[in-house]
């Protein structure tokens, strides 16, 4: 065959698959919340193919429980069982909260792989990627308090409200996490490699949760600890959730632990959603 014939060819081939394309509709752009939830789901396909990533939430957290209420109850309170009924919560509220480093680091390990470009290439709403990344998380957070109260179950720990104030706590918990994974995807955003993002994360964290009421009474802190202790939004978070598992919960905790919430994502998701659109 010539080159002029093969020309031909190709040119007629070209053809018939535009006259086939412009014959096609157009399928329609998908909505928010379709986008948002396929990149949820695939957060959850991670997940299945590389099961390691839920050690964090099930392993980690078991650990915790056993070694501070077998380690320290006693000392602390008196006895395990008691210690189980005050440290239980906090608990949740800490590994949830360590979770929530994760969510930059998925981020940036995107970005650092080129796969950013391709989602920003995509004609899907723009923050979509980032919402539905956290959507997905939200499932780990659910696996992570699942683990803890059910472990605590198992030892002995009765929550007086029943199972509607363990679900609410836990779902005050999540909320506030939601939240507070957004400053950890503007530090992805940031930062240049995922390991940073994880070592910023969690020294930033760390002492937050350390120095709550997570462990111990506040009344048993010097006075300037104390303070700090008393307004630290972590401990809010541990006392409501204190207060909705044993039926006692004060609307102003409950409303400070939203509205933090609520201020993290007004300030942190479009800083977040910004620098996604600017970030080569």
């Amino acid at each position: 065959m010539s080159t002029l014939e093969t020309g031909a060819t190709t040119g007629a081939d070209e053809a018939a698959v535009r006259k086939a394309i412009a014959s096609t509709e157009r399928p329609p752009r998908p909505g928010v919340l379709s986008a948002a939830l396929t990149f949820a789901w695939r957060g959850m396909l991670k997940v299945k193919h590389v099961p390691e990533q839920l050690l964090d939430v099930t392993i980690t957290p078991v650990m915790f429980v056993l070694m501070f209420t077998y380690l320290f109850g006693g000392a602390i309170a008196g006895s395990t069982g008691d210690y189980l009924d005050y440290i239980l919560p906090g608990i949740l509220v800490m590994s949830v909260l360590f979770t929530t480093v994760y969510s930059g680091v998925a981020l940036n390990t995107d970005l650092t792989k080129g796969v950013v470009d391709r989602f920003r290439s995509l004609p899907i709403w723009n923050p979509a990627p980032l919402v539905g990344s956290l959507l997905g998380d939200s499932v780990r957070y659910v696996v992570a308090g699942t683990v803890i109260i059910v472990l605590g179950v198992i030892l002995g720990f009765r929550p007086e409200a029943g199972v509607g104030g363990v679900v609410a706590a836990l779902a005050l918990v999540i909320v506030f996490a939601f939240g507070l994974s957004w400053i950890f995807t503007t530090l992805g955003l940031l930062m240049r490699s995922p390991n940073a993002v994880m070592n910023a994360g969690f020294m930033g964290i760390f002492p937050l949760t350390f120095l709550s009421n997570v462990f111990v009474e506040p009344e048993t802190l010097p006075s300037a600890l104390e303070a700090f202790v008393d307004i630290n939004p972590i401990s809010i978070l541990a006392t409501a959730s204190r207060g909705l598992m044993e039926g006692s919960a004060e609307a102003s905790d409950i409303a400070i632990v939203l509205g933090t919430a609520a201020v993290l994502t007004a300030v942190f998701a479009p800083l977040t959603t910004r620098l996604y659109r600017s970030r080569g």
